[in-house]
């Protein structure tokens, strides 16, 4: 650990205050999430609750079905009545489809920067032959995605095929190269895979960096980081599943923040568990190894028992590195996932109608942006904008009502995680919610997985009131529903087009619902920099942020350095002051670095700075240990 001293510098401090209706940046950020490069990490625990058996569950059963006249996935609210329906189509058999007592899992492991600058995907090649050394797994791997690879066998300019069992890997054939972030490509893999390697138990594991609900998997190196969006999956594993007589035993992500709820909706209809992170992997990723030995060992292994494997051996490799208190790894039941869907909807309705009031909005923003949410979320490294479902759920409850339907549902169906101490009380699902909304496309994907029409309105909402000067009055959900009062999640209901309206608005840095009883000012005595809100401000004022900027007196110019914490102050009279000490966190040499929080506890601030490293623009995380002083280099992310 390199540790970074404090150089005082002369600055002036800037308070800008956000809009508690959401602001909306006008350009989109480039995804920067990693599998992750970043030096993030904590102390596990590990949960295996559930409803008690027998009891009700208050859930129309008969609204939540595998249809056999159903080909896709279909949710569905009638507006009168407020219901959630789910129908998933059946499988078409239970019959075995491959060789029995046999596992075989299916890698999409798209190797990008991971591979081509760390070698990561190489080092798990190498884990999977050493743990697959008996004749009940193998592994079928499809490779693409990256500039090169630090192994002989895998050329970058072809997609490639292998199996690997009984502790060698073998050349299943080698094609013309294909976006590793194209459904079709992802289903042709699958499909093969599939007719020619069965098993009586089957699994499907996406290698690579990962960006939750909005951003997908699989970010192709090749392709401008191209990803397989969750309704790609989607489409892709339909074309799939209409094949097979069984569902897949799980699927996981050995990836960042792909274990949401959106994610788990599309899941559940071709998988029996989904294991994936709410929070961001490190680089090691998931240790091939132990879960070989674990298959070996257990010729029928179950997959909630081969879950637990993955999530404690995950973890434990976390540790090994330094890297454990960020950690996260949930096993998701996905036969119980529909059980979520319809109290999320239930508790959705209830925000929905809350949130009519503006001034009960600014309180649920407040919260909101309190909630537990998963990295990156800051201006540096851009906005994942994925909240812990049940920390949102329960940061709205004042308002919304009592969330402990929907804490019941997800506890039936989190079979069991993995969290270190800095997401400590992760339910084990996130969801979307734009902390920081990047624009219409975004918006556009988060429209086409939502999976209530409620929260939906709820989000369009907000952004329709920050764009227009926080009138709600005129608000209508009319859009989402057809002539029938139906919402449904498989129409294409959300086009760009129509949240363009976020594009149009411009951000000026200075806004109409943000006033005060004492203009923004410098207290000539005390030195410092403070102003009181009005009521009005009150109102509208979602949050308060120092920055600091340092004067070059030759030309009167001001450059932006950072973000601070050294604030004083509360909503309760709206008086917020600096409380800056002139100190600065520079590099060795004096250099002051450009700093913003990306995390926060009692004990300790993580901030991230904006660096070229080994001539490659990246970023530093700087762990800040508040009663020590300590500073220290914990990575590049």
């Amino acid at each position: 650990m390199r540790k970074f001293t404090k150089k005082a510098t002369a600055v002036i401090m800037s308070v800008m205050m956000g809009c508690a209706l959401i602001a909306c940046g006008k350009d989109k950020t480039e995804d920067t999430t990693s599998k992750s490069v970043a030096a993030e990490a904590g102390v596990d625990e590990e949960t295996d609750e559930g409803t008690d058996e027998g009891e009700d569950s208050g859930i129309d059963e008969e609204a939540l079905t595998a249809d056999d006249d159903v080909d896709r996935l279909s949710l569905s609210v009638n507006r009168s009545s407020g219901n959630l329906t789910v129908r998933r189509p059946a499988v078409k058999s239970d019959k075995t489809m491959g060789d029995e007592g046999v596992w075989t899992i299916f890698v999409y492991l798209c190797g990008s920067d991971l591979e081509s600058e760390c070698g990561a995907a190489t080092a798990d090649i190498n884990e999977m032959l050493y743990g697959s050394e008996n004749d009940n797994l193998r592994y079928v791997i499809q490779t693409g995605g990256a500039k090169s690879w630090q192994n002989s066998m895998i050329d970058p300019n072809s997609m490639s095929r292998f199996v690997i069992s009984e502790g060698e890997m073998t050349d299943a054939g080698q094609s013309s190269y294909t976006n590793m972030g194209d459904q079709e490509a992802f289903a042709d893999f699958l499909n093969w895979g599939v007719e020619n390697y069965a098993s009586e138990y089957m699994g499907v594991i996406f290698w690579n960096h990962g960006g939750g609900s909005i951003s997908g998997v699989c970010f192709d190196e090749l392709n401008d980081s191209d990803s397989l969006s969750l309704k790609e999956l989607d489409s892709a594993f339909a074309s799939v599943y209409q094949n097979m007589t069984q569902k897949f035993d799980f699927i996981g992500f050995d990836a960042c923040l792909m274990g949401t709820m959106e994610t788990a909706n599309i899941m559940a209809t071709y998988a029996d568990y989904m294991i994936g992170s709410e929070a961001t992997e490190p680089g090691n990723g998931w240790d091939y190894m132990e879960i070989g030995s674990f298959i070996t060992e257990n010729r029928a292994a179950d997959p909630v028992s081969l879950g637990q494997v993955v999530c404690d051996s995950f973890y434990e490799s976390c540790a090994m590195t330094g890297e454990e208190d960020a950690a996260t790894l949930a096993v998701t039941d996905l036969s119980k996932i529909d059980e979520v869907l319809v109290a999320f909807n239930e508790y959705a309705g209830s925000l929905y109608e809350a949130g009519g009031d503006s001034s009960v909005i600014t309180e649920l923003v407040r919260s909101f942006e309190s909630a537990e949410n998963f990295a990156p979320n800051n201006k540096n490294e851009g906005y994942t904008n994925m909240l812990d479902v049940m920390g949102l759920c329960e940061a709205g409850a004042q308002y919304a009502g009592d969330a402990s339907g929907v804490r019941a549902a997800i506890e039936d169906a989190v079979v069991y995680k993995k969290n270190g101490v800095s997401h400590g009380d992760a339910c084990g699902l996130s969801m979307y919610y734009p902390l920081s909304v990047q624009g219409s496309s975004e918006l556009s994907t988060f429209g086409s997985v939502s999976v209530s029409p409620y929260y939906l309105s709820f989000i369009d909402r907000l952004n329709y009131g920050a764009v227009n000067g926080g009138n709600m009055e005129d608000y209508s959900d009319d859009q989402w529903y057809n002539d029938e009062g139906e919402w449904s999640w498989d129409e294409e209901d959300s086009s760009e087009e129509y949240w363009g309206y976020v594009d149009e608005y411009e951000a000026t840095g200075e806004s109409q619902l943000i006033t005060f009883a004492e203009e923004p000012q410098k207290d000539t005595e005390s030195n410092y920099y403070w102003f009181q809100l009005d009521e009005n401000g009150l109102e509208y004022a979602a949050s308060v942020t120092g920055y600091v900027y340092e004067m070059n007196m030759e030309d009167n110019t001001m450059i932006e350095i950072g973000e601070t914490r050294s604030i004083n102050g509360s909503f309760e009279d709206g008086v917020f002051a600096d409380d800056f000490d002139g100190y600065w966190i520079s590099l060795p040499d004096g250099q002051n670095l450009a700093i913003c929080v990306a995390d926060e506890t009692d004990d300790y601030i993580v901030y991230t700075s904006p660096v070229m490293l080994n001539g490659n623009e990246t970023n530093l995380r700087l762990r800040h240990y508040i009663e020590s002083g300590e500073i220290v280099v914990e990575g590049a992310w």
